[in-house]
C-alpha cells in the first residue's frame, strides 16, 4: 500500500474534467441575458447597482483574504463574481450605493468567509446579504422603480409595486382577485420582464435561458429548479382553486417574484444544496413549500430567499440521511 496521505477537499465535488472556476464563469455567462434585460428596463441604474455589488464582494474577498485570514487570495475563482451578480439581481436599482456595500460584506465577510471560503460555507451569500439588508433597510428594499422608457439617472426613477407586492395589499385590504388583477401586469409582461421589481425579476424568459444553459452544460442539474418550481405551482394552484378571489393562479406565482431566480441560480448552490438526486428533490420541495407558505400567510409578499437559507440549514441533515451507495456494497450484498 502507498502511504501517500488521502485528502478530502470541500465541496463543490464535481466529477467532471472541468473545473470550479469553469463552472462559476458558466453560470455567470448563463446570467448575462437577464442583466441586459434588467438594464435595458432600467438603464443606468442597474448597471450601477450590478457593478457596485461586484466590486464590493470582490474587494472585501480580497481585504479579508489578505490581510485578516492571511490565506491564497481566491478572487479569481468567480465565486465572489457570481455572489456580487446574485446579490445585485435581489436589489432594486437605485438602492443607496453604502446599502449595496453592506450587503457585499455580509454575503462575503460573514456567509462565506467566516465558515473558512468557498465549500465551506453552510448558507447561500448572496441569499444572506439580500435577507440581512431586507431585515434591517426594509424601507429602501422595497422602493421598486417601476419600468420607464430611456431612464438614464438614478432621480429619474419613480417606484412601484411588484405584483406580489400587489396582491398582498390588495389581499389586506379585503380586494378580490378580480379586483386585484385589473392593475397587474399581464403574463406576458411578466413573462418578458416590463415590470417591477428587483434586477433578477425582471424577465422570466431571459432567466429560463440561463438555466437551460446551466442545465445542457452540466453545471447544474434539472431535480432542483423544476421540482421548486412544481411545488410552488401544486400549492399555489390548489389554494387558488379552493378560492379564486382570495388566492392568485399559479403562473403569477411563477412568473413574479424570485421563483425563476431563487430555483435555477440560488437553490442550485453546489456547496449549499444536497448532493444526491433524492436529497436535491426533498431540499427543493421544502423551499417550494416554504416560499407558498411565506408568500400567502407571512408578513413579506415574498418568501424563496427566506425558504433558501432555512433549507440550506437543513443540508447536512439531509445529506446524512440520503448517503450515496458505498462503491462494491451491492456486489458484496449479492455475495453474502
Amino acid at each position: 500500500m502507498s502511504d501517500a496521505p488521502i485528502i478530502v477537499s470541500a465541496s463543490p465535488h464535481v466529477h467532471s474534467d472541468r473545473t470550479s472556476r469553469k463552472l462559476m464563469y458558466d453560470v455567470v455567462i448563463a446570467l448575462v441575458p437577464a442583466f441586459l434585460v434588467s438594464v435595458y428596463v432600467f438603464g443606468i441604474p442597474a448597471l450601477i447597482t450590478t457593478v457596485t455589488a461586484v466590486a464590493a464582494c470582490l474587494i472585501f474577498e480580497y481585504l479579508i483574504q489578505k490581510y485578516l485570514m492571511k490565506v491564497p487570495v481566491t478572487i479569481a475563482d468567480g465565486s465572489a463574481l457570481i455572489t456580487g451578480i446574485l446579490l445585485a439581481f435581489n436589489l432594486p436599482a437605485g438602492i443607496p450605493l453604502w446599502m449595496i456595500a453592506v450587503g457585499g460584506l455580509v454575503a462575503i465577510g460573514i456567509a462565506k468567509l467566516s465558515f473558512g471560503g468557498l465549500g465551506y460555507n453552510v448558507f447561500n451569500p448572496a441569499m444572506a446579504g439580500r435577507v440581512f439588508l431586507l431585515v434591517s433597510f426594509p424601507v429602501q428594499m422595497t422602493l421598486w422603480p417601476t419600468a420607464l422608457e430611456n431612464n438614464t439617472s438614478l432621480v429619474d426613477a419613480i417606484t412601484g409595486a411588484t405584483p406580489l407586492g400587489m396582491i398582498k395589499e390588495g389581499v389586506q385590504y379585503g380586494q378580490s382577485m378580480s379586483e386585484i388583477s385589473a392593475s397587474l401586469p399581464s403574463a406576458l409582461e411578466m413573462f418578458l420582464g416590463v415590470t417591477g421589481g428587483s434586477l433578477g425579476e425582471m424577465s422570466a424568459l431571459a432567466l429560463l435561458l440561463g438555466g437551460a444553459y446551466l442545465i445542457i452544460r452540466r453545471v447544474i442539474s434539472w431535480h432542483i429548479p423544476v421540482t421548486v418550481l412544481a411545488t410552488i405551482a401544486v400549492m399555489t394552484a390548489i389554494f387558488w382553486w379552493l378560492d379564486p378571489e382570495h388566492y392568485a393562479n399559479p403562473l403569477i406565482h411563477i412568473l413574479s417574484g424570485g421563483a425563476i431566480l431563487g430555483a435555477f441560480y440560488m437553490a442550485t448552490d453546489l456547496v449549499t444544496s444536497p448532493v444526491t438526486k433524492k436529497g436535491m428533490v426533498v431540499f427543493a420541495v421544502g423551499i417550494g413549500a416554504l416560499t407558498v407558505v411565506i408568500r400567502l400567510f407571512g408578513a413579506y409578499p415574498e418568501g424563496i430567499s427566506f425558504a433558501i437559507l432555512i433549507m440550506n440549514a437543513f443540508v447536512p441533515l439531509i445529506n446524512t440521511y440520503f448517503k450515496p451507495r458505498r462503491f462494491g456494497s451491492r456486489i458484496k450484498a449479492k455475495m453474502l
